[in-house]
Formats: C-alpha cells, sequence, structure tokens
C-alpha cells in the first residue's frame, strides 16, 4: 500500500555534517489522503555565525535566526509534529540525520520509516540526468515560491511524491515502500568550564568578538574553536 499520510519534512543546515554543523530551519506539512492539512516552519538559533555562503544560498540571515528556537525545543517542537507518521523527504536520510543527531543529544528516541523521493526518482525517471530537487521542480513544472527555504522545498517535494506514485506506483510500488531509516551516531556532550574559560580568555587576549550561545557549544565545537583561533591569531603569551 502506496502511503497517503505522511509528514514531508525538509530542513536547512549551516552545512553538511551534523556532528560539526547544525539545524537552521525546519519545514514540514502534514498530508492526510494526499492532501496537505498542517504545516509547520521554523527557524532555529544554531548557537553560531552563518557563512555567508549559506545565506546567500538560503537567505536566511544571523538576524533572523537570533530569536529562533534553540536546537533543542525545535526537535522537540518537530518531533511533535510528526508524531507517528510516516516520513518522506528528498535525500531523506541527509535531513534524518540532523534530527537523529538532536535526539541522540538529548536522550530520547526517534526511529522512524520514510519513502526518499530522491531514489524513487533515480529508480523510476530516466530524465532529467540530475535528480536534485531543483532539477526535478524545473522538468515537472512544480513551483517552488523560494529555493532553499524549508517549507516550501517540504512542500515541493509532497508535489515531486504524488507525481512519483502516481505515475510509476503500479510498475514500481516497491520504492514507494517505507524503509526504515538508519542513522547511527554519538551524543555531544557540552563544552567543559575549563574549555569556555580558555577560549574566552584567548578571545579576550586577542581582542575577538566570539559570536556564539555559550549554552550551546559542544566539547568538540569548543577544541575546534579553540584550534581555529590559535592557528590564526597565536595563542596568549604573557609578558
Amino acid at each position: 500500500m502506496i502511503p497517503q499520510d505522511y509528514t514531508v519534512i525538509d530542513l536547512e543546515m549551516t552545512g553538511l555534517h551534523p556532528k560539526n554543523d547544525a539545524i537552521l530551519e525546519v519545514g514540514a506539512a502534514k498530508i492526510r489522503n494526499g492532501e496537505v492539512t498542517d504545516t509547520m516552519d521554523i527557524l532555529v538559533n544554531p548557537g553560531r555565525k552563518i557563512t555567508q555562503e549559506i545565506t546567500e544560498l538560503t537567505g536566511i540571515t544571523d538576524e533572523m535566526v537570533k530569536e529562533g528556537l534553540s536546537p533543542a525545543a525545535a526537535f522537540h517542537k518537530t518531533a511533535e509534529f510528526i508524531g507517528d507518521d510516516i516520513l518522506v523527504g528528498h535525500n531523506i536520510i541527509f535531513d534524518y540525520s540532523f534530527l537523529k543527531q538532536q535526539a541522540v543529544n538529548e536522550k530520547v528516541p526517534f526511529e522512524k520509516k520514510a519513502v526518499d523521493t530522491l531514489k524513487a526518482a533515480r529508480k523510476c525517471m530516466l530524465r532529467p540526468e540530475k535528480k536534485s530537487l531543483e532539477c526535478l521542480c524545473d522538468y515537472l513544472d512544480i513551483e517552488r515560491e523560494r529555493e532553499h527555504r524549508a517549507i516550501y522545498d517540504a512542500l515541493a517535494t509532497h508535489e515531486l511524491y504524488q507525481y512519483l506514485q502516481k505515475t510509476y506506483g503500479e510498475t514500481n510500488p516497491e520504492v514507494f515502500e517505507p524503509k526504515d531509516l538508519i542513522y547511527k551516531t554519538k551524543r555531544q556532550t557540552p563544552a567543559t568550564k575549563i574549555q569556555k574559560i580558555h577560549l574566552k580568555e584567548l578571545a579576550d587576549y586577542h581582542k575577538i568578538e566570539l559570536d556564539i550561545v555559550w549554552e550551546q557549544l559542544t566539547r568538540s565545537e569548543a577544541s575546534r574553536l579553540m584550534d581555529k583561533l590559535i592557528s590564526q591569531y597565536g595563542r596568549c603569551t604573557k609578558d
């Protein structure tokens, strides 16, 4: 039975790696009998500056996420919205990996089944050659109000899924069977008190303003930031 009830989801992130990067925006739509019945669109404060590259790609700025939800609050709101639904997404394992990382950090279960429109398109469609969401939307004339914004990409993915399952569901039903999402990761522990002290001392010594949310800083992030600052500015030296 091809799912007609599901939650379609898309995330925007600061980068490509769940262990090093963070969620910026979550867009999701609740689908019942193939129709949108509810939507969710939330901005997330990642606790770090957004690179110019990401801002140019998404249009999301530091000012926009300043009052956004914390990563923990955003995860819990997203998990509540999804409930027990099957997920649908384009390269869904990528989005899921970021949510799973936050779930592990929060010490809560987050096991899901999903249908991946990227895998379905690769299996069923000869054209276009590239199967990115952008290329498929252009090829199928699926409109997106804005590219690389979570809610609009989620709604476009819903339209793509509906096209795929209606067109290829009878000939390739197996690609629309929900599969378990598997992503293994370890919990990110908060930065230690001594790490924060050393970072603040280094920043003060070199007169650097650190634009980070200290409460969200993890131990690995603190280590990478310390190494970056020392490499760029040097260590603290005593008179």
